[in-house]
């Protein structure tokens, strides 16, 4: 099955076309928010692997605001591949209580156990999780710090696979969340990697949703550096594509959103738009959401299906 994250930026995939037309005003979002969010605050050293520390820094605030995250998708990723490294991830999520001493999965685990941990040490275990959850998303894993570790590992060396500057810069991050995110957040139940109706139809799962707010964290540094080494915020079009796409992806409407937002952990940045209103200017015009909805269930159901099919030609030929 194909994924949100993939179709938008895709711009020959119906998913993208459908929401490119059908919301074709995104310049001035785009500008309001780079003027409100400043120039980053935390920027990392050459030494960090930008990918994996995105992820990881998503980890660390998902501890930060849900008393009980699923660690489903690292367990998922041991699963999905045969790896020496499958020792050393099991013996973390027991650590972290996602596995009974039954081996039995239990997913959800309770921050609030580990509060007297130190701060690099839920750095390594972010990074460590952030690791895991590639073995599932991502197609190849040929240049993985997974593969540095041996059958006889264990969780002490899957920690360590998060070096000094990594560390350093997760605790930056979390350190700015603590400072701006959380005040900005409403109360209200929390669910964080959240999957959707849709989500049957096409992958997707979101960071935080909390009182009726989905919330996407965002870790990039922004655009090219400036003459002074300031880095910009950005917020480019697959992205606002990305959150769109989740709140159609709602189709029984059962998180009922009323309000979107990104968080930029490099930026310390918080920004919420209520829903009618950033539909409503994004497609030039006041729009039934419920409508959309089916419009784009329609779009993934079947013209994503198309889309990805092989034309018959090739169907046949491949079979002679």
């Amino acid at each position: 099955m194909s994924a949100l994250t993939a179709e938008v930026k895709n711009a020959q995939s119906p998913v993208a076309r459908w929401l490119r037309s059908t919301f074709p005003h995104h310049h001035d979002v785009q500008a309001d928010y780079r003027e409100a969010a400043g120039v980053a605050r935390v920027l990392p050293s050459p030494a960090v692997a930008l990918g994996t520390q995105g992820a990881a820094i998503d980890w660390w605030m998902r501890f930060l605001v849900d008393p009980a995250p699923s660690v489903g998708l690292a367990a998922a990723g041991l699963r999905a591949r045969r790896v020496p490294c499958r020792r050393a991830g099991l013996e973390l999520l027991h650590h972290l209580g996602a596995i009974d001493d039954e081996g039995r999965a239990v997913q959800q685990i309770h921050p609030a156990r580990f509060a007297d941990r130190s701060d690099e040490w839920w750095a390594r275990v972010s990074y460590a999780l952030a690791l895991l959850v590639e073995l599932y998303r991502s197609p190849r894993i040929d240049g993985s710090r997974l593969l540095r570790l041996g059958a006889g590992s264990g969780a002490g060396d899957l920690l360590a696979l998060a070096n000094a500057d990594e560390v350093a810069d997760l605790i930056a991050m979390r350190d700015l969340a603590v400072e701006r995110l959380l005040p900005a957040l409403p109360s209200g139940p929390v669910v964080t990697g959240t999957t959707f109706d849709g989500s049957a139809d096409l992958n997707a799962d979101a960071d935080l949703i909390v009182g009726g707010v989905l919330v996407d964290f965002k870790a990039s540094q922004g655009g090219r550096p400036r003459a002074d080494g300031s880095r910009a915020a950005k917020l480019a079009r697959e992205e606002l594509d990305q959150l769109l796409g989740y709140v159609l992806l709602d189709y029984s409407d059962r998180f009922t959103l009323d309000t979107v937002a990104v968080y930029a952990a490099r930026f310390g940045h918080y920004t919420a738009w209520p829903l009618s209103e950033l539909c409503a200017r994004m497609a030039g015009h006041p729009v039934d959401l419920a409508a959309l909805r089916q419009d784009f269930a329609e779009v993934v159901r079947t013209e994503l299906s198309g889309h990805r099919r092989p034309p018959m030609a090739t169907v046949v030929a491949s079979e002679r």
